[in-house]
């Protein structure tokens, strides 16, 4: 229902790497975030990293935090926070499933990748995830390192 559309022509602007391997990834999520000019016109330059950013559900609105889109250069003194606090766009009804899921599921909210779609409007794909525990990072480090030897192996072979 709110699943995330895979749509390969979209244009990738900052992809969260790392959350895939600390946390086990459930439903994700689609929304939109509201950003000011300088802040667009930093994007489309591909200048953004949500790599320790994190979403925050408070007073009843999403907010995401502590994601880093640099200054504008040609905005003077119009320029706007890089690591300001943003609104993120959802549907009530996604709203309160992201906020149920973090009081009394124990989960969390991350970013996932922020992106344009094929309108050029700037969207943020967010998750809610549950944290792996050490033991669960060393047995995907595992898997990870088998698939690639494996690879490896079969190149080798033909």
């Amino acid at each position: 229902m709110a699943k995330a559309k895979t749509d390969p022509n979209r244009k990738v602007i900052a992809d969260n790497r790392k959350a895939r391997f600390d946390f086990e990834i459930g439903e994700t999520f689609e929304a939109g975030i509201q950003l000011l000019g300088t802040e667009v016109k930093s994007l489309r330059a591909n200048k953004a990293t949500i790599g320790e950013s994190y979403v925050s559900p408070e007073n009843g609105e999403i907010w995401l935090i502590n994601s880093y889109i640099p200054e504008y250069l040609q905005a003077n003194k119009f320029n706007h926070d890089p690591r300001r606090h943003r609104k993120l766009l959802l549907h009530r009804r996604q709203m309160s499933q992201l906020m149920d899921g973090v009081q009394r599921g124990g989960m969390t909210i991350v970013p996932l990748k922020m992106y344009f779609n094929d309108r050029g409007i700037a969207k943020v794909e967010i998750a809610l995830a549950r944290g792996k525990k050490v033991h669960d990072k060393r047995e995907t480090e595992k898997k990870r390192d088998w698939q690639r030897e494996k690879a490896r192996l079969m190149r080798e072979k033909s």
